[in-house]
């Protein structure tokens, strides 16, 4: 088995292949292909009235591709106020470390096949899930990219719409200025296009053909009264206010989880489905723990899927002003095994990670 770092990942990771990868892996689960499950978190209150303990996992696979994948992750979460707005933090052991593992397994023989880390994929894998609705949702000459946002998903997000769309300028908002300032500097230098940090959302919006909300932000972070006609919205942190999703013509949802068979009842749309230990402890009170900032069944009939827009049953967009929106949906599971099968098989060729005797992760005791 090989364990695979950040820096391998950085190395062997083109966002352009994710993009493929996670639209086929979409296909997959629409037709059959592919399996997953909803993301489970596992919350146990910390003891220190503020912060609390999540273990959160996310698994599926594929018979075409021949993966299987669980992410997991293990973190202590506080939720506080910050400049009017309400953000997460997160760290496991101390401010600063982080744990998020991927195993990877083959469904041919169920060898572990790898253990990698997940930091940068992650950024990819969700960047390139916005790239994905920007491809079928944004009008084909948008241009202009409003970002919300200057942190590191904002950064893939750039690499990630850039390569479906030819962007000429972005328009970056954060509340901290050095850093909305310094993500400009380096994303005009990297990517060749003009990009100015403005000093509100209201201007990262204006005439933008492309919104991406990329913040660490729980509540909403996207408001109807800055978007143009025409645009398309993203948002992978914070959210959309009311006003904005009563503007949006449709809703393109990427993929659902798999129902469980003989129980499909117990399919669900929600992204996530989360168990608490001592339920009444006060603590959970600070939490929001990224619950929709929307009723389902106001934007239901809004929602088209990626199957039907690729089958020619539905259109995003029927008018170059609909103002539209995109979401992955609750389709974690089915991301992780087709990134990290890319992953594997272009560290394999190349030689690369650290290899772990397989005998020790198997035995000849049946369990």
């Amino acid at each position: 088995m090989l364990v695979i770092d950040n820096k391998m990942v950085s190395e062997l990771l083109d966002v352009r292949e994710v993009v493929d990868v996670l639209e086929q892996s979409y296909v997959d689960l629409a037709e059959g292909e592919g399996i997953c499950r909803p993301r489970i978190d596992m919350r146990i209150p910390v003891g220190d009235g503020r912060s609390v303990y999540q273990w959160g996992t996310r698994e599926g696979g594929s018979a075409r591709s021949g993966y299987f994948a669980i992410r997991m992750k293990s973190d202590i979460l506080t939720e506080e106020a910050r400049d009017g707005n309400r953000t997460q933090e997160k760290y496991c052991i101390q401010p600063g470390t982080f744990m998020g593992l991927v195993l990877l397994l083959s469904v041919r023989n169920g060898e572990p096949l790898a253990l990698m880390n997940d930091g940068v994929l992650q950024h990819t894998r969700v960047a390139a899930d916005s790239a994905i609705g920007v491809k079928y949702g944004s009008n084909p000459d948008s241009k202009v990219l409003g970002m919300i946002g200057s942190g590191g998903m904002a950064r893939t997000h750039l690499e990630a719409i850039s390569a479906v769309r030819d962007l000429e300028l972005v328009q970056v908002y954060s509340p901290t200025k050095l850093n909305r300032e310094r993500y400009a500097r380096e994303m005009a230098q990297r990517y060749g296009i003009e990009v100015n940090a403005v000093d509100s959302p209201e201007a990262a919006c204006a005439g933008a053909d492309i919104v991406s909300g990329c913040t660490d932000a729980v509540g909403a972070v996207i408001f109807g009264r800055h978007l143009s006609p025409g645009s398309h919205v993203t948002s992978i942190g914070g959210a959309p206010d009311p006003d904005a999703i009563g503007k949006f013509t449709s809703w393109l949802r990427l993929a659902d989880a798999t129902a469980p068979g003989g129980s499909a009842g117990a399919g669900t749309r929600e992204e996530f489905v989360y168990y608490m230990a001592r339920p009444n402890d006060p603590v959970w009170r600070q939490h929001l723990h990224g619950k929709k900032a929307w009723d389902p069944s106001v934007i239901e009939s809004k929602v088209v899927t990626l199957p039907q827009i690729l089958s020619g049953e539905a259109v995003v967009r029927s008018d170059p002003g609909d103002i539209t929106f995109s979401e992955r949906g609750n389709a974690q599971g089915a991301q992780f095994h087709a990134v990290c099968g890319l992953i594997y098989e272009k560290a394999v060729d190349k030689g690369l990670g650290r290899e772990i005797p397989t005998e020790w992760l198997v035995q000849d005791i049946r369990d």
